[in-house]
């Protein structure tokens, strides 16, 4: 169904319109554009969701060994707020939801516990063995590869070991017999550390690289699907213009009365009308599906624009529908009249009204206060008011209505419904 005129669109339009809905490299980011990106994402939270659950219980077992021997209110406390943050961080990376934002909480959460630790244990104990917290130093770097940007995940890698370190050497009293096991400890971390947060950039490298490398086969294919239809509508309007100049000019040469001689002079407008067409846009040339009031509002908009007018396209009446043909007539010859405002009288007081009449017509009013003109003193080979706005009117039924002084210009282009 069209948009604009809630009526059934042919098989043609809706491909065309399908095409024009892929994105290209140099359009905003879409999902489409974003696909490979969002599923390497997908992947990588899985897998740490995977590896920190593994890791969080053989943290959370040892975590409970220590508790048998005897720990304060302060020790659970800390216990269930790191714990608490790695459920949601699990939990978000199984769901898709909110990754983030719970990844980068917990790798918070974590570093300042990991900093408080001494304080919450008995600083100079003699115990050997690694403490729980240990174990999810690794889990911190994965928050971080999910949460936070490169040169953060890079600092988290290198930064959350050394806390690790340092806190141990305090628990332990800075004695030698710490040294060893802490610096290989915290060596084989930082290794671990890096080796993940490098996995992550390559993956989500080779996953921008395949998002990139679609967009622009995409880009490129439509570009040159639109220019062989756009050759072989310029071939096959080359033919069509060939037969109706020569026509004309076959009709003009034996024209012998005022009937035939008003024959000849229809079908020159219309072969100047075509040829006005083809010098706009190959692509407007389309169905007789009727079009709405709105969509020749948009495309006045977009022609001002195109063109840096400072204008207003102001709509009045009641808003209908009328044959795509006429459309695209009062369209181009709009434009017409706009780029002659503009160039002629440098858009002063340029103003656009598109006043519709429901189902029975429309009128497009383009006004100026520009220095005006003479019609009459129009050369015969000027183009621009006699074929692209007259004769492009009067071949779809329209009419123009030109009234030029000193004070500005003003040009009604009316259609009415049969």
């Amino acid at each position: 169904m069209s948009p604009q005129t809630g009526l059934p669109v042919p098989a043609d339009a809706a491909l065309q319109a399908a095409w024009g809905r892929i994105p290209s490299p140099s359009a905003a980011e879409t999902e489409f554009e974003r696909f490979t990106r969002k599923r390497m994402e997908r992947i990588l939270a899985i897998v740490a969701a995977i590896g920190s659950a593994i890791l969080g219980v053989q943290a959370l077992l040892a975590a409970i060994g220590g508790l048998k021997d005897g720990a304060s209110g302060v020790q659970v406390t800390l216990l269930l707020v790191v714990y608490i943050s790695l459920a949601a961080m699990l939990v978000s990376c199984v769901l898709g939801r909110g990754v983030r934002v719970c990844a980068g909480a917990f790798a918070i959460i974590y570093l300042i516990a990991l900093a408080a630790w001494p304080i919450v244990t008995a600083a100079g104990s003699d115990s050997q063995g690694q403490p729980w917290i240990f174990f999810l130093v690794n889990v911190g770097v994965v928050a971080a590869m999910l949460a936070f940007p490169l040169k953060v995940q890079m600092l988290w890698a290198l930064g959350l070991p050394l806390v690790y370190g340092y806190v141990r050497l305090v628990e332990g009293g800075f004695r030698g017999s710490y040294w060893t096991t802490t610096a290989f400890d915290v060596s084989f971390t930082i290794i671990l550390g890096f080796v993940i947060v490098s996995l992550g950039w390559m993956f989500r490298a080779v996953a921008v690289g395949v998002d990139s490398a679609r967009g622009s086969a995409v880009a490129s294919y439509t570009s040159v699907a639109a220019g062989v239809a756009a050759e072989e509508e310029r071939v096959a309007m080359a033919a069509l213009m060939h037969d109706s100049v020569l026509a004309a000019l076959i009709a003009a040469e034996r024209a012998d009365s005022d009937r035939a001689r008003d024959l000849a002079v229809a079908m020159a407008r219309e072969a100047l009308t075509r040829l006005a067409n083809t010098e706009a846009v190959v692509a407007q040339e389309g169905s007789d599906d009727p079009i709405g009031t709105a969509l020749i509002v948009a495309e006045l908009r977009r022609a001002l624009s195109e063109r840096g007018a400072d204008a207003i396209v102001e709509e009045r009446g009641t808003a209908g529908l009328i044959p795509g043909r006429a459309a695209r007539a009062i369209v181009l010859a709009a434009r017409q009249a706009i780029g002659n405002a503009i160039e002629h009288a440098a858009g002063r007081g340029l103003h656009v009204v598109v006043d519709g009449r429901g189902d029975d017509g429309l009128a497009v009013t383009i006004l100026d206060t520009g220095a005006g003109f003479d019609l009459d003193a129009i050369g015969e080979d000027r183009l621009g008011i006699r074929a692209s706005m007259i004769a492009r009117m009067a071949a779809v039924a329209g009419s123009v209505s030109i009234d030029s002084t000193g004070a500005g210009t003003y040009i009604v282009l009316e259609w009415e419904s049969a």
